[in-house]
């Protein structure tokens, strides 16, 4: 079974009533968040309303909580290849 991957990308702030009633329906809240649903014709009916708003993946499988945060982290920003002691030893060495 597919699954849809719906992430909320831009505010609902202003917009009507029945747009914010589409989105509290998904389960979208704030924004950047992440909800599944299966692939139905009603939840792409749904899609379709606030398709402006959202991003849409279909995916295998629908993934925990942990699973969306570690897929969102950043790298650490920078690795460690050689320790400075190393190289000043490489270089008085040679």
């Amino acid at each position: 079974m597919s699954y849809f991957r719906i992430t909320l990308v831009r505010s609902a702030i202003g917009l009507p009533l029945r747009t914010t009633g589409v989105l509290k329906a998904l389960g979208l809240k704030k924004r950047m968040a992440t909800v599944f649903h299966p692939v139905t014709p009603d939840v792409a009916g749904q899609i379709m309303k606030v398709k402006e708003l959202v991003t849409v993946r279909e995916v295998d499988r629908a993934l925990t909580k942990e699973e969306v945060h570690l897929q969102r982290k950043p790298d650490v920003g920078y690795y460690v290849e050689k320790r400075g002691l190393e190289i000043f030893q490489e270089k008085t060495s040679s």
